[in-house]
Order: C-alpha cells, then sequence, then structure tokens
C-alpha cells in the first residue's frame, strides 16, 4: 500500500482530481444559471451533469497511465483498484440516471414524471391571469400554529378563486411543494400557471407578521411583494388586500360582486375566526382523504360549532358545518335522520345569512345529493354555487359523481377531468376517475389512475390499498392490498380507517381469527363498503365468528343487530341500508322468509335505474343473503345478471373465485361457467 500512495503521488492523481472538480463545479453553476435564464431543459442539464462525471473517472485513468513518462506499467492488484472505482462510479452514475423516476414513481404503471418530456406530457395548458397560492410557510415559535398559517392561505386563496377572469389552482394541488420550492419553473409548469404566491406567517398572540411576494415563474421576477403586521382582529384587512394586489398585478378584472366578494369580512370576532380555522385543518384533511371522515370531522364539528356560538351571524362557519354533517352521513357513515336534521339546520342557517355564499349551496347541494339522491335539486345547487366559486374542483368533482349514479358514465370521466384541470396536482380527481374505470371493470385504465393518486397524494398508504383492491377484483391477487394495509402503523388514523380493508384482506385469505380481531378492535359504530353501502362492524365481527363454527358468540350479535334494525325500519322505512342489514341478521338467525324478503326490500328501494353506482353494491349483497340461507339458484341469477352491467367494483370472476362466501356455489356447473374469465364467458354463449 505504502507503494500504491507513493505512485498515487508521483502521477499528481489527487491534484488531477481536484482541479477536475473544481472545473467541473464552475462549469455547472455557469450551466444552472444559464438554464433558469433561458428555459434549458432538466435533462439536458441532468446530462451534462453525468458526462462530467463520466469525464472524473476518464481523468483519473489518464492521469494514472500518464502522469509519469515512462512509468505505464501497472501491477494486477492496481488493476483491480481501477475496475473497482470505474464499478463504484458506473453504479453510481445509474442510480443518478434513475433516481428522479424512482423516487417519482414507486410503482409500475405510474404516469409521474419530472422530465421536461413528461411535464409537457402531463401538465395543464397555462393560461395567461393564472396563479398558485403555495403553502405559507409557519413562522411561529409555537409549531401548533400552523393550522393558522395554512388558513391564512387557504382564506386568501378564497378570495381569489371567486375572481371569473382569474385561473387559480386548488389547495390540494400545490399541498406537495411546500412554502419554498427550488424551481418555481417546474411547479408552474406542473400546475399550469403563469404566477405563484408565497408567504409566511408569524404569529405571537393576538399579533401577526405576514410576508408575501408575487413571482413571475416564467422569469423569476417578483410582480409584487408586501409586509403587514396586524392584530389578528385586522387579518382580514390583509387577505382583502393581498388578493386585490394579486389580481391587479395580474390585470384580472374583477365583477362588481367579485370585488364585494374580496372585500367581505366574513366575522368581526377573531376568536370565532381562529375557531373557524382550527376546524377547517380537520374538514380539509377530511376532505382530501375520504376514509379519515370519521375521525377528522368529528373533530371539526366542535370547533365549527364553537365557532358560531362566538358568531352566529358567521355564515361561512355555518356552511361549513352542514357540509361537515354530510360527510359524516356518507362516510361516516352516520346515516341518521339526526345527523340530516343537523345539515339542514345549519345549511339553512347559513343560506340565510347570506342567499349568495357559495359554501352554503355546495352544503345544500350535498344534502340533497346524499340524503335523497335528488340529482336535478343538486345539480341546481351546484349551478348557484358556481356563480361564485368559478374554480372550485369539488363542485366538478360533485357533478361527477352525480352523472356517475346516474349511469352517465362518459359525462362522469369527463367532470372528474374537469376537476383535474382546475385541480391538477390533486389525488382526488384521478381517485374518482380510478372508481369509475373500476366499475366499468376497466381494470387496466383504473390501476393507471389510482397509480397517479399515490403519486400525488400526501397520504399514499389508503392510495395503496385502493390501488390493490382493483388488482383484486382485476385479477384475484389479494397480495398488494395486503402489503398495503400490512403496512400501515397500528395507531394511526390510517390504520384506525382502514379498519373495512384489513377485515376484507383477512376474509378473503380464510384467516377468520384475524378478520374477528379486526372488528373486535374496531368497536361499535359503522364500515361502508365500496359502494357506500352501510356494514355495521358487529355484523362484520358475527360473520367471522360463524366462519369459526362459534355460533355462540354469533347468535346474540346477529339477534342484537336484527332487534335495533327493525325499530330504525319504523322510523325510516325507505332506507335501503337497514333492510339490508335485517336480512343479515334474519339470516344469522336461520330465518329465511325474513332475510330474503328484507334483502329484496333493500334492493327494490335502490335499483339501478336510481343508483348505478351503489346499487350492484347492494345486489351482490343480497346474492349473499341468498348464499347464507341455501337458495343457490337465486344467487346464481343475481350474480349472472350483475356480470352483464358495470359492477366492477363489487363483482368480476376474479373477485368470485376469491372470497370464500360463494364455497356452496362452487359443486354447481353454472356457478363454474360465471367464473370464467369475462372474455371466455362472452365466446361460450
Amino acid at each position: 500500500m505504502d507503494t500504491l500512495f507513493e505512485r498515487l503521488k508521483q502521477r499528481k492523481i489527487v491534484q488531477w482530481a481536484l482541479a477536475y472538480l473544481a472545473g467541473a463545479f464552475a462549469l455547472l453553476q455557469a450551466v444552472d444559471i444559464i438554464g433558469q435564464q433561458f428555459g434549458v431543459p432538466g435533462d439536458l442539464r441532468r446530462g451534462v451533469t453525468i458526462m462530467l462525471a463520466i469525464g472524473f473517472f476518464v481523468t483519473l485513468v489518464l492521469a494514472w497511465y500518464h502522469g509519469e513518462r515512462g512509468r505505464q506499467r501497472v501491477t494486477g492488484t492496481e488493476l483491480l483498484i481501477l475496475a473497482l472505482l470505474l464499478a463504484i462510479g458506473g453504479t453510481l452514475l445509474w442510480w443518478l440516471a434513475r433516481y428522479p423516476r424512482d423516487t417519482a414513481a414507486p410503482l409500475p404503471m405510474t404516469t409521474e414524471s419530472t422530465s421536461s418530456k413528461d411535464l409537457a406530457k402531463n401538465a395543464p395548458p397555462i393560461r395567461d391571469k393564472s396563479i398558485a397560492v403555495l403553502p405559507f410557510e409557519n413562522l411561529s415559535e409555537e409549531k401548533s400554529n400552523a393550522y393558522f398559517a395554512s388558513g391564512m392561505r387557504d382564506e386568501i386563496l378564497t378570495r381569489l378563486a371567486g375572481i371569473r377572469d382569474l385561473k387559480v389552482t386548488s389547495r390540494t394541488s400545490t399541498e406537495k411543494y411546500g412554502s419554498r420550492p427550488s424551481d418555481l419553473k417546474v411547479v408552474a409548469a406542473q400546475l399550469g400557471v403563469v404566477a405563484v404566491l408565497e408567504g409566511s406567517v408569524q404569529r405571537a398572540g393576538e399579533a401577526v407578521h405576514i410576508n408575501v411576494q408575487l413571482i413571475d415563474a416564467r422569469t423569476d421576477a417578483h410582480l409584487w411583494a408586501e409586509s403587514y403586521d396586524r392584530e389578528l382582529k385586522d387579518i382580514f384587512g390583509v387577505e382583502r388586500d393581498v388578493a386585490e394586489k394579486v389580481a391587479a398585478s395580474l390585470k384580472a378584472t374583477l365583477l362588481p360582486e367579485e370585488a364585494a366578494r374580496v372585500a367581505s369580512v366574513p366575522t368581526q370576532n377573531s376568536e370565532a375566526y381562529d375557531l373557524f380555522l382550527r376546524a377547517m385543518a380537520h374538514y380539509n384533511r377530511a376532505n382530501d382523504q375520504y376514509v379519515l371522515t370519521p375521525i377528522e370531522m368529528t373533530r371539526a364539528l366542535p370547533l365549527f360549532e364553537q365557532a358560531l356560538a362566538k358568531d352566529p351571524s358567521y355564515a361561512r362557519a355555518a356552511a361549513e358545518l352542514g357540509a361537515a354533517h354530510m360527510y359524516l352521513y356518507w362516510f361516516g357513515p352516520d346515516r341518521t335522520e339526526e345527523r340530516l336534521a343537523a345539515s339542514k339546520r345549519a345549511t339553512d342557517q347559513a343560506l340565510k345569512l347570506d342567499r349568495d355564499l357559495g359554501e352554503a349551496h355546495y352544503a345544500a347541494s350535498l344534502y340533497v345529493y346524499w340524503g335523497f339522491r335528488d340529482y336535478a335539486k343538486a345539480r341546481e345547487e351546484l349551478q348557484i354555487a358556481r356563480k361564485s366559486m368559478p374554480n372550485n374542483s369539488d363542485l366538478e368533482l360533485l357533478d361527477g359523481a352525480i352523472a356517475r349514479r346516474q349511469g352517465q358514465w362518459d359525462a362522469a370521466i369527463a367532470g372528474f377531468e374537469r376537476a383535474a384541470a382546475v385541480n391538477p396536482r390533486s389525488a382526488s380527481p384521478y381517485y374518482e376517475l380510478g372508481q369509475t374505470y373500476m366499475q366499468l371493470r376497466r381494470y387496466a385504465d383504473a390501476d393507471k389512475a389510482y397509480a397517479r393518486t399515490v403519486e400525488l397524494t400526501t397520504d399514499p398508504d389508503t392510495e395503496l390499498a385502493r390501488r390493490g383492491q382493483n388488482t383484486t377484483y382485476w385479477t384475484g391477487d389479494i397480495a398488494p392490498m395486503r402489503a398495503a394495509v400490512m403496512a400501515l402503523r397500528p395507531g394511526t388514523d390510517a390504520y384506525v380507517a382502514s379498519g373495512w380493508r384489513r377485515f376484507q384482506v383477512y376474509w378473503w385469505a380464510r384467516d377468520y381469527e384475524s378478520a374477528a380481531r379486526v372488528a373486535e378492535e374496531a368497536g361499535e359504530g359503522n364500515w361502508y363498503d365500496e359502494t357506500n353501502l352501510v356494514v355495521p362492524k358487529r355484523l362484520c365481527l358475527a360473520w367471522a365468528y360463524t366462519a369459526l363454527g362459534e355460533d355462540a358468540k354469533a347468535k346474540p350479535i346477529y339477534a342484537q343487530l336484527r332487534d335495533e334494525m327493525r325499530d330504525a325500519i319504523r322510523d325510516r322505512p325507505e332506507d335501503p341500508d337497514w333492510h339490508m342489514i335485517l336480512g343479515f341478521a334474519a339470516a344469522g338467525l336461520g330465518d329465511k322468509d325474513e332475510a330474503i324478503a328484507e334483502g329484496k326490500k333493500s334492493v327494490a328501494l335502490i335499483p339501478i335505474a336510481r343508483d348505478a353506482y351503489s346499487a350492484p353494491g347492494y345486489a351482490v349483497k343480497l346474492a349473499q343473503l341468498y348464499v347464507r340461507v341455501g337458495a343457490n339458484d337465486e344467487a346464481i341469477g343475481v350474480i349472472r345478471e350483475l356480470l352483464g352491467v358495470p359492477a366492477g367494483i363489487v363483482m368480476s370472476s376474479a373477485y368470485l373465485k376469491l372470497d370464500p362466501v360463494w364455497e356452496p356455489l362452487r359443486v354447481d356447473a353454472r356457478f363454474e361457467e360465471l367464473i370464467k374469465p369475462d372474455d371466455a364467458r362472452k365466446r361460450s354463449k
């Protein structure tokens, strides 16, 4: 080794290496500066870096052989060291070349990439007078004030989004970038905007210091910047001033009613406003991940109520409270008259306070849509909401969802694509597209849409489970879904919210003990399945006990549910969920006639003509009821019908092979025909 170090010294290897690195560093700095000024593609700049890295190893080799005249002979040990250096360098270069794509796409079949080519392919068109408001940085000493910085950003964004002459990217599209992304040009290209608003908020008690700056992302030029020192009670003046200055900088024309909304003061009570911002932090998380609704909306509700107690004239707080109740009604799921009544009270209060408030009409749309499936009235409310919320992607998502329930599949896809255009970096539109394609049994398209949600969401674990579920219905393979739900850490919100999927995985794997344990840990309350049908956790527990042969544990649960459902139906006889649950309870107790009668009532209350998205889920449950009471002919008839209509989210040949609930049918030749792959089954007819 001493001889080797001496020869390295003689050949001046270290000097050559340092000189090369210094020159390469200077060149890279120059390329970076020129690239930013003239928009040189990122791939070209990365290519320069890779070529310089290759050149570094070439320089070392040349220095070794020619660093000292007449000393070209090298030993076997030296050749081995050179080979190792080149192998390490080659591995490093391969990793550098792949790294951007690997980090952006942890799963196969993803569509996300940070390369310029893919940006051009995936990015929305850039329109003049377009802006994204990035998350504001929380500079407060108390990190718990993060909700306040986030809320300030959202309120400014809401004011800007009410200006029809502006294209404003929705909140969820900007969440992943942070407060100060390194490359605004890439951010702007991905969001389809020309300008970006950055900001920071520092709060100490009632004093608030705010910095904001508007940047032209194409040139990195500052269009406008301001610093504010205000008391909390004067914060609406800051929001108004920022929105007005941004609109003026982008030369946006404001209609009189838009100018009035931008300048509005929703409450004079600073405590009410603070409570509202705290509530919205939970509301937004539930809206971004519906599966978290039982957890997050439950936290939001009392905060909205406290805000209204401080200021009963706070129309926006009442509107969001009304919507929060409907989220709990639908995704809680808490399908009770009390929840519906609470939503209506809050929504009516908001409309009475401000007849033109878009958020109040959005809440009213949720009420008639989720509460009564009144699609025409829901669309009327959406149209009114659009007048004051022209840049709101939630309205387009809801419009697409209504079309889907009406069986208007192309219109549904178009609605979700409109939502993606408004909110290009949000996972929600792609999740809804995935659900729609899955229902249509376009499983490959659904997989691509779900992969996109994984890339865009701030909570990929839940989306990985959804993508895995698509794979299960597509191929019968439960491994991806199992891996996703098993990766969740116990005690986290995502783990608690994943109870239904964990139960499904164990059930499909015929691990009934683990399925029972999941249901036991879940306790009281309800889950909802893929088509929003309510499934009591206790009913799932009883199913697991029955599968284990522990009838002594299962029977009391069935009896309790039967009594509860009979009482619930007396109060609300038109609810299909209660009839289906009563049917399963009766089946568990051996009452075949009541089980079939209640199952049929449930399906009759929600035919495909009324809800093309959820109705197949009820029909699947009816088929399962038939199997549980030994009516196999009827079960096969329902399954055959379901395989002929869009129902891929709950029924496929792969699923029929997998679920043990169909075990009694496997000896029937007709069932063997049904579990053939779709194309083979069609050929055999």
